[in-house]
């Protein structure tokens, strides 16, 4: 009962925010245009900056498990590959299929998965969980940026190009973000200088911009969430949900058991809380802000973030439990 209480606890204040957006849809405190406004505001500067700090705060490079993390991005693209060939099977909508695809392989490992990890193995699994937001945060963005684009309906019915998708990587707001959080973390050991200790009140700035992400995109989602979609999206929903929350975390946490098994790959009952939160966690409150900016189906991306996190409650908990039953945790 402990396990579901934390589940609840963890996922509860988000489900809070967003209904407390959609309350003030509902009584109209903020005109509609509002919205929209605040949701650029969350894409171009909130997100972005939270990015930076959460990679730039990382301690070091020095202890990491490459082979270990770079297995664990890599099921991350194999996931986003097997979601895609299922999805384009499923559906010719491309802006309900690039949100798909996204749901399925990306994770709010920062908000949620990282305090999960936390909470089942202690402060011993927070460096291989610093170590996973370091190559996670830029792997589910940069795949994101790309199905995305190539899902846009502003490119329906055009030829796209690589070159076209690395301007829309180089473009990305959320990318630079992650990209100058690395650029620091990398000269950091090199230079008489940080942000935070030699210019604090720019860290304190980007900081507070960066507190700013999850809320105001909570806000957001509950804004401009409708009860009347829920209906005609409900398949779609159900198998966003299913990927998120079931498929993906039985695939990858089963492929870490049996490569570790066979000796590819060393993972110990130390580590598998910070994967269980990086795969098991649901999809991120970004991705939503991200597919509308982008021109995807945001209905169903705000559709998703809602309902994964609800039914992350129950699967969470069964996640914990089987493995803790297994002897991984």
């Amino acid at each position: 009962m402990s396990t579901l209480t934390f589940s609840f606890n963890a996922v509860a204040p988000i489900i809070l925010t967003i209904f407390i957006g959609y309350f003030l849809q509902k009584i109209k405190l903020v005109p509609e245009e509002f919205w929209a406004q605040a949701n650029k505001i969350v894409f171009n500067l909130a997100i972005p900056s939270y990015l930076f700090y959460c990679v730039y705060n990382i301690e070091s490079f020095d202890y990491i498990n490459w082979k270990l993390t770079l297995i664990a991005a890599t099921l991350v693209i194999v996931i986003c590959i097997l979601a895609t060939i299922f999805f384009y099977i499923y559906t010719k909508d491309r802006g309900k299929r690039g949100v798909l695809i996204q749901c399925a392989f990306r994770s709010n490992y920062a908000i949620i998965g990282i305090p999960l990890a936390r909470a089942m193995g202690g402060e011993s699994v927070m460096g291989t969980a610093a170590v996973m937001s370091a190559i996670g945060i830029p792997t589910f963005n940069m795949l994101a940026v790309i199905v995305l684009t190539i899902h846009s309906y502003d490119n329906s019915g055009k030829k796209i190009s690589i070159l076209s998708i690395l301007k829309s990587i180089c473009k990305n707001p959320l990318i630079i973000g992650c990209f100058l959080g690395l650029v620091c973390l990398c000269l950091r050991d090199y230079v008489p200088f940080t942000i935070k200790d030699n210019v604090p009140f720019l860290y304190e700035t980007v900081k507070d911009m960066g507190n700013l992400a999850t809320p105001l995109a909570l806000l957001v989602l509950g804004g401009r969430f409708k009860i009347s979609a829920v209906k005609e999206l409900a398949r779609d929903i159900s198998l966003g949900v299913l990927w998120r929350l079931v498929i993906t975390p039985a695939c990858c946490l089963v492929a870490l058991i049996l490569l570790s098994k066979y000796g590819v790959v060393n993972v110990t009952a130390g580590d598998f809380p910070a994967f269980i939160g990086f795969y098991g966690s649901p999809v991120a409150v970004s991705s939503a802000i991200m597919a509308e900016s982008m021109n995807c189906h945001g209905e169903l991306s705000r559709q998703l973030v809602i309902w994964c996190n609800v039914v992350s409650i129950f699967t969470v908990f069964a996640l914990i439990v089987i493995f803790k039953g297994l002897g991984f945790i």
